[in-house]
């Protein structure tokens, strides 16, 4: 490949990373989204936000469904910083419930 067909090549795969990150980025707060129901449902029933049997099945899922070129690894990985950001968001989120005034004993 010559140079400039290399290098439009370049700038053109990483105008598709960039349209992909963005549609990531959109699946990942849609995620939040629904964790952040998740957390308020738990906090009603007094469940605690670490489930591990729970993250065993969302791990089980992602690689079940995966069919690569990402490794078992690298999806697991990605997935615990993606649950660990999660869990963060529904301590943090219950934290600041429990804080509010209507949460507070008189």
């Amino acid at each position: 490949m010559k140079q400039p067909t290399a290098l439009d090549t370049l700038a053109e795969c990483r105008r598709h990373i960039d349209a992909v990150d963005v549609q990531i980025l959109t699946l990942l707060n849609e995620r939040t989204r629904i964790v952040e129901k998740i957390g308020l449902v738990k906090q009603q029933l007094s469940m605690p936000v670490y489930e591990p049997k729970r993250e065993d099945e969302v791990f089980h899922n992602v690689l079940t469904h995966n069919s690569g070129p990402l490794s078992a690894d690298a999806v697991r990985r990605i997935f615990e910083r993606v649950i660990d950001e999660m869990r963060t968001l529904q301590k943090a989120k219950m934290r600041s419930a429990s804080n509010r005034p209507e949460n507070q004993c008189s």
